[in-house]
């Protein structure tokens, strides 16, 4: 008997979120917790909430944050504000001459209780 669909996504604590260099030709890779805050490089990237759909539904992760960038004068101007789609990342992306930010998923797993991994055999 197939999975009955409850229609209801999962509880997302996070987010994963991907990054360019332009400059230097480099990508990263980071998760930041809902409501927090990360650095990558010049930018402060602010989390604010993450969408996903039910399992049973075809994958989509819609995130809102903010991004600002630090001035040589110490000052955060706004460089983004609204939501980004983990499925059309060119839809509404980060215009940045030096940096992208694209979002990977919503995390759906506490760090603490995570699952671990399987050990090698």
């Amino acid at each position: 008997m197939p999975p009955v669909a409850t229609g209801i996504a999962p509880t997302v604590y996070g987010v994963v979120l991907g990054g360019l260099d332009k400059i230097a030709a480099r990508t990263a890779k980071f998760e930041v917790p809902l409501g927090q805050s990360i650095a990558y490089n010049t930018l402060a990237i602010t989390v604010h909430t993450c969408r996903t759909r039910p399992p049973e539904e075809p994958p989509e992760s819609a995130v809102y944050l903010d991004i600002q960038e630090r001035r040589p004068n110490g000052s955060l101007e706004k460089v983004f504000s609204g939501w980004m789609f983990g499925s059309s990342p060119a839809l509404n992306a980060l215009e940045h001459p030096i940096y992208d930010v694209w979002v990977i998923s919503c995390k759906t797993a506490r760090p603490d209780t995570a699952a671990p991994a399987a050990p090698n055999s």
